[in-house]
């Protein structure tokens, strides 16, 4: 208790620079050797002496925010206070003491990073092209139009013009669906999540669904198609094997209780080898005979066969429903290249059931939904222009010679200025339809490969997503990889500025 005692007087009087208060050299080096012991803990407490007080901070950054809301500017610097206190209280390495500069630096970067949007446009350099975390299909500049006029303007979103009654917010939508797909009738929900549940719930609540084993698929997020059934009420019947499920399988399993055929097609994975499955046109002939609704979850529904283009073969809603299928339900901002919705197609009789069903207000869209919608379909009337309208579409089918045109484009204008600090080059590479649809087909692609001197590969890779308008990549063989499939041609300018300022920004220690 004596050596702390001494230990801490000594320390207020700065003993490492006067050595006169000491009359044995054996005492100094003894409490030097103390100090050094104890220096964490001192350090600590001189660190949180040291953070400023919230009202000086404010005070020091008077002039220097702008037009940002003083509630926000108050809130960003307590925030980044308390969490530098926290970080010195539990950080175990050293730490050493702020400037004022610093300090103002500091908390206008916290400021700032406050003030923006949340939910930002960021630069897909994946080359993933449905990338459900970067929001999917993106939409052209004229549907993107069709979303400023619904929402700067009133619109006839629940109102019929020819009648000056009230309409229904889906009839918008429904007869244009209907064109294009062939079905009697049409219902849009909020994703195509809710279409499944919506549809169960109405068609099979109560009572029994026999679903093939091989199609109890999981998609994003954990979201299994069991849990969606039971969600519904209705009661899940698994019939045949993971690889082989037969007609007769289905047969055997219908009772009394049976409310629904099921088919899910399995878009996010693939089963091959030794396999078997009923195909719908059966599936039909069996819910006839047993008087039994057929339903198909297409998941990712295309209104377009891409086979031709080199991408697998996948059924289109067209054929499912010229297939007999009672009730079919797809995404819209996966393969159909649209906003985030469920579309459910089918027999007026099962749509018009599902329309009456309490839980559908729940789930329906919004008249931002419906515009952007409406205009990605009308694009359908015109199948020789829908590839190259339709972003998602003109992703996926764009000739490899035009990626590798824009690679080099981009190589051209960032190479020059900052081949110092980092190697730079084209490599061949292999793109990613996305959004769990074809999850075994690559698309050939080209993209520019970065590799810094400064830094670690994960530090720009870090770093690019730290920008204003955020930089998305991946990271093979130690370099980072933009691969420019998913990269407009328009984006190539302000991607290339933002790589030259970060890359010339790496040189600095």
């Amino acid at each position: 208790m004596g050596e702390i005692c001494l230990l801490l007087t000594c320390r207020n009087r700065n003993i490492a620079d006067d050595h006169s208060v000491f009359n044995k050299p054996v005492l100094y080096h003894t409490v030097l050797l103390l100090l050094e012991t104890h220096a964490p803990m001192t350090d600590k407490k001189q660190l949180l002496c040291a953070l400023p007080k919230i009202d000086e901070a404010l005070a020091g950054l008077v002039g220097r925010t702008g037009s940002i809301p003083a509630q926000l500017i108050k809130l960003a610097v307590r925030h980044c206070i308390d969490s530098e206190r926290q970080r010195i209280l539990t950080d175990d390495k050293d730490c050493s003491l702020l400037t004022r500069e610093q300090w103002d630096e500091r908390l206008l970067e916290a400021i700032t990073l406050k003030n923006q949007m949340n939910l930002r446009r960021v630069i897909n350099g994946t080359g993933v092209v449905i990338h459900t975390n970067l929001g999917r299909s993106v939409l052209s500049a004229p549907i993107v139009d069709a979303l400023q006029q619904a929402g700067a303007h009133y619109t006839n979103l629940e109102f019929d013009l020819s009648s000056g009654k009230r309409g229904s917010r889906y009839s918008l939508v429904e007869d244009i669906i209907c064109d294009l797909t062939g079905a009697e009738a049409a219902l849009v929900v909020n994703n195509n999540a809710a279409a499944v549940l919506l549809t169960l719930d109405t068609l099979a609540n109560g009572r029994e669904v026999i679903v093939s084993r091989g199609q109890l698929v999981e998609i994003g997020g954990s979201f299994r198609i069991p849990d969606v059934i039971a969600k519904s009420g209705a009661h899940l019947v698994e019939v045949g094997a993971t690889n082989r499920t037969h007609l007769a399988d289905y047969e055997k399993a219908i009772t009394n209780e049976t409310a629904l055929l099921l088919k899910v097609h399995t878009s996010n994975f693939r089963i091959i080898g030794f396999t078997s499955e009923v195909s719908a046109e059966e599936l039909v002939a069996l819910g006839q005979v047993k008087g039994l609704p057929v339903m198909e979850d297409l998941g990712s529904g295309s209104l377009v066969d891409l086979s031709s283009f080199g991408l697998p073969q996948e059924p289109t809603v067209q054929q499912i429903v010229k297939a007999g299928v009672d009730v079919i339900t797809f995404s819209g901002d996966k393969l159909l290249g649209g906003p985030q919705a469920g579309l459910i197609v089918g027999k007026k009789e099962f749509i018009d059931r599902i329309k009456r069903n309490p839980l559908n207000r729940a789930l329906r869209i919004d008249k931002f939904t419906l515009a952007s919608l409406e205009a990605v379909l009308r694009y359908y009337y015109d199948l020789d222009q829908v590839l190259t309208r339709i972003p998602t579409l003109w992703m996926l089918t764009q000739p490899v010679d035009l990626i590798k045109r824009r690679a080099r484009r981009l190589m051209r204008r960032v190479h020059q200025t900052t081949q110092a600090v980092c190697s730079i080059d084209l490599l061949p590479t292999m793109s990613r339809v996305g959004g769990g649809a074809m999850p075994e087909h690559g698309l050939s692609s080209w993209a520019v490969t970065f590799k810094p001197v400064h830094m670690p590969v994960s530090a720009m890779e870090k770093g690019l997503r730290k920008l204003p308008i955020p930089i998305i990549g991946r990271i093979e063989d130690d370099s980072l990889l933009l691969d420019m499939r998913t990269v407009n041609d328009n984006e190539i300018p302000e991607l290339a500025a933002s790589l030259i300022t970060f890359l010339r920004g790496s040189e600095l220690p």
